[in-house]
């Protein structure tokens, strides 16, 4: 347990090193050194990291040959200011600076992935991370152009499905095969692509089987789940499992073909993906029968650029998705309720020519979704949600000064198709400006502002039954009003031969925050009532409802970086590292599931073929996790990695890798997880895979 005061000294601590560290850099005034060359492609206007005041975070081919997990939370989690929203390790959301759900956009080469993940924590996205070739997180003024309300962040999973430029061979692509022994995994991925003349082709495809997944020590935690969860009240003993989480075995099978003709005035191209992924949820111990969850769902994809279709207009860029999903929810075997999800979503910019100084986009963006819940558990009502949104970005420089502007209006209507139940519409309103002033070739101070709002989702207006995979009461207000957030992010950047800094600050100001919550009554099945206490042991679920209260957010990621040695010998350098984030409503209470403080470093050293980290993560006990929930103790994550790779082998690249991870094989309680006193993360286990590209 540690008190706020020493939580502050920390974080001022943090600060104050980085701000030491940077001082000491520009008195000695080294030469520089260039780096971040990254250009981010979702992006309208294509800029680079280093020419962008808006926060970015790109996850590359080589980076993610390593770092992607099974899920694209797991994938992300250790980016700073990054989490996972894990639910076992089937489902694994990402959470951005504490928000999560429908505050996070997860898309798929700039379309929504359209699946119900932001409806309930159990659903895993429609995405699959191993199939990426890259993965953008825009935070602050950039998430505008995607839609409102996303003030955690959008992420975006690039994957060349649908080929936008012409290929320089007929045939390439590559093959994985990985091995991870914390859930006896195995997951082969393979890909081709390639063209000639004016066409282009991509095919794809993934196979993924794993057991349970192996933990340090308990699954439960039975002291802090008795506290939390009021329909545990009375029976003993929970079924409790040690060394591994019971039903958390799953499998995930998909791929994709897509094809594009290319030409000197743009491209037009088509992809059909198929995806399906089962996996269970952790028993809660009560002895109910295990609840897997079948998904299914199909994405067919249109994109097409003409190039200077206007005299003012550099290009028009049409992007089209429709995405058939479905999963069900089995108890025991029997299936319970189906959710499925029909939507459409279209989107044309257009980059204009520039208006003397001033450059930029314009665009309109439209979801269409057909959302029904059909079974015994059939909680939230069929369903209509339409979205009509219209948007501006534009940029210029003065001086050493860049400045980016944007607005967006949109128009959110969710008519349910139920004669007893009030249809909503919303007008959204938002608006972005940010400043990225480059004090000389070390220095660069950001400045970002955004004003957005967000519509409340259907489960939190409609929701009202018993969702199983859950374990919970679950209830919607269809009173709710919608969120406006006004989110200030501050960036600096300093480069020079011997340090790298990078240090964000960030406070969000949330009117009407939504969130669901534990009441601390219970809804008992036999019956089928809302008590306060449980009068009929293990026949009671929690009741959780949605509520709305105003919230502060604030927070900072810091990253300093120190070559320490580049000889013949090899090269090392040395990342210091550390996030924050803290949730409070106004009324003086805790947002619930943030994440804890985390700092910690990272040693890298290649040469030649050669690479290789040591990894050590520190993150602070959560002791502010809202009401009805119960802290979660601090741990130390420790891993290791390296990878050899032989380049221009018979026209292919070899690489082999491998990972231990959590070597100290620590019981790690998720805070950001709805399951963390049931589900701890991985314990001790290793990763060994190939890939060869051709």
């Amino acid at each position: 347990m540690i008190s706020r005061e020493m939580t502050f000294a920390q974080i001022s601590i943090l600060w104050a090193a980085s701000g030491l560290w940077v001082q000491s850099a520009q008195a000695e005034e080294p030469p520089t050194i260039v780096l971040d060359t990254v250009e981010v492609m979702s992006e309208p206007l294509e800029q680079k990291v280093s020419n962008s005041a808006r926060p970015v975070t790109v996850i590359t081919a080589e980076k993610l040959a390593t770092q992607a997990g099974n899920t694209i939370g797991a994938t992300l989690e250790k980016e700073l200011g990054m989490s996972n929203q894990s639910f076992g390790p089937g489902v694994g959301s990402p959470v951005i600076r504490g928000q999560a759900g429908p505050r996070v956009r997860v898309m798929q080469n700039g379309v929504g992935a359209n699946d119900v993940s932001a409806i309930s924590p159990d659903h895993a996205n429609g995405v699959e991370p191993m199939l990426a070739e890259r993965i953008e997180v825009l935070r602050g003024p950039s998430t505008l152009l995607y839609g409102s309300g996303a003030i955690g962040g959008v992420v975006n999973v690039i994957d060349n499905r649908i080929p936008g430029t012409a290929p320089d061979k007929m045939l390439g692509g590559a093959f994985e095969q990985r091995y991870n022994s914390v859930s006896d995994e195995n997951a082969s991925t393979l890909k081709l692509e390639g063209g000639k003349g004016l066409f282009a082709y991509h095919l794809d495809g993934f196979y993924r089987e794993q057991g349970n997944l192996h933990i340090g020590g308990a699954a439960i935690d039975e002291t802090a789940a008795r506290l939390s969860d009021p329909a545990l009240e009375g029976v003993y003993p929970l079924q409790n499992s040690y060394g591994v989480i019971n039903n958390t075995n799953a499998r995930g099978k998909g791929g994709t073909a897509g094809a594009s003709l290319i030409g000197d005035a743009g491209y037009a191209g088509v992809a059909v993906n198929y995806l399906e992924n089962n996996y269970g949820i952790p028993p809660d111990g009560i002895g109910n029968p295990p609840v897997n969850i079948q998904m299914q769902q199909t994405k067919y994809n249109f994109q097409g650029e003409w190039k200077e279709p206007l005299s003012f207009a550099e290009a028009l860029r049409l992007k089209f998705g429709y995405t058939d999903y479905q999963h069900t929810e089995f108890s025991g075997g029997i299936p319970g309720t189906t959710f499925t999800n029909k939507s459409y979503e279209s989107r044309l910019e257009m980059p204009h020519k520039p208006f003397g100084p001033i450059k930029g986009v314009w665009g309109f963006q439209s979801v269409n979704s057909d959302f029904e819940a059909v079974g015994l558990e059939s909680f939230v009502p069929h369903s209509n949600i339409d979205t009509y949104g219209l948007f501006a970005v534009e940029s210029f420089e003065v001086g050493k000064v860049t400045f980016d502007f944007g607005l967006r209006g949109e128009q959110q209507f969710t008519t349910p198709q139920v004669s007893s139940l009030d249809s909503r519409d919303f007008t959204l309103i938002s608006g972005s400006t940010s400043a990225l002033w480059k004090v000389n070739d070390q220095n660069q101070f950001s400045l970002a502002f955004t004003q957005s709002q967000r519509a409340p989702q259907i489960q939190e207006l409609y929701a009202k039954g018993i969702h199983e995979a859950t374990h919970s009461y679950e209830l919607g207000d269809a009173n709710l009003n919608k969120e406006i957030s006004y989110n200030l992010d501050v960036v600096y950047r300093f480069k020079a031969d011997w340090v790298q800094a990078e240090i964000s600050l960030f406070q969000n100001w949330v009117s009407n925050y939504i969130y669901q919550q534990r009441t601390g009554a219970v809804f008992n099945e036999d019956i089928e009532s809302i008590e306060d206490f449980c009068t009929s042991p293990g026949a009671c679920l929690p009741v959780v409802k949605s509520r709305q209260a105003d919230a502060t957010f604030k927070g900072f990621e810091s990253k300093l970086l120190f070559p320490l040695m580049d000889n013949r010998y090899g090269v090392v350098d040395l990342t210091l590292f550390g996030d924050y984030t803290r949730g409070e409503f106004v009324d003086g209470y805790d947002v619930p599931r943030m994440p804890p403080l985390r700092y910690g470093f990272q040693l890298d050293y290649s040469k030649s073929d050669w690479t290789a980290n040591l990894r050590l993560t520190r993150a602070e006990p959560q002791n502010y996790p809202g009401q009805f929930d119960t802290d979660t103790p601090g741990y130390i994550l420790l891993g290791i990695g390296a990878q050899y790779e032989v380049k221009d082998f018979h026209q292919a690249n070899i690489m082999l890798f491998a990972k231990a991870n959590n070597l100290l094989n620590e019981t790690i309680r998720n805070s950001t997880s709805y399951l963390r006193n049931f589900a701890p993360e991985p314990g001790r286990g290793a990763m060994v895979g190939l890939r060869v590209s051709y």
